[in-house]
């Protein structure tokens, strides 16, 4: 195991879906390595701390070990450890919980008192 490119490391521990959607994070700046975007090409090695933007969400992980091909779920912590603080995945659960609005299927659109309750909740209301 000797050379391993970020790309291809990113999608072998389960980080991005495809290898074209890391190539584009890579591409994109969302990946960075000692505070520098990486090129999809660049070599990682082991011990190097990678720096990622998924959406809302900053991970940070240190790369343990080095491979070539994809992994099942239940081997990723030997390859690499994460060094994301629960802070963050708190500020992400509790951000899905205060923008989330529900509503059954079926229902079709909020009538009118639905859309004032619901603003209501939000706090979005003008009070008069």
């Amino acid at each position: 195991m000797s050379e391993v490119r970020i790309d291809k490391y990113l999608w072998s521990v389960r980080i991005y879906k495809t290898r074209n959607i890391a190539i584009d994070a890579c591409k994109a700046g969302k990946v960075k390595i000692e505070g520098h975007s990486v090129k999809p090409s660049r070599v990682i090695k082991e011990g190097d701390v990678i720096d990622l933007s998924i959406g809302p969400l900053n991970r940070k992980i240190k790369v343990k070990s080095l491979l070539h091909n994809r992994v099942s779920a239940k081997l990723v912590p030997d390859y690499l450890e994460d060094l994301t603080p629960p802070e963050e995945y708190e500020r992400i659960q509790l951000m899905n919980e205060f923008n989330a609005e529900w509503r059954d299927r079926g229902l079709g659109r909020p009538t009118k008192k639905d859309r004032r309750f619901i603003d209501k909740l939000k706090g979005d209301h003008e009070e008069s």
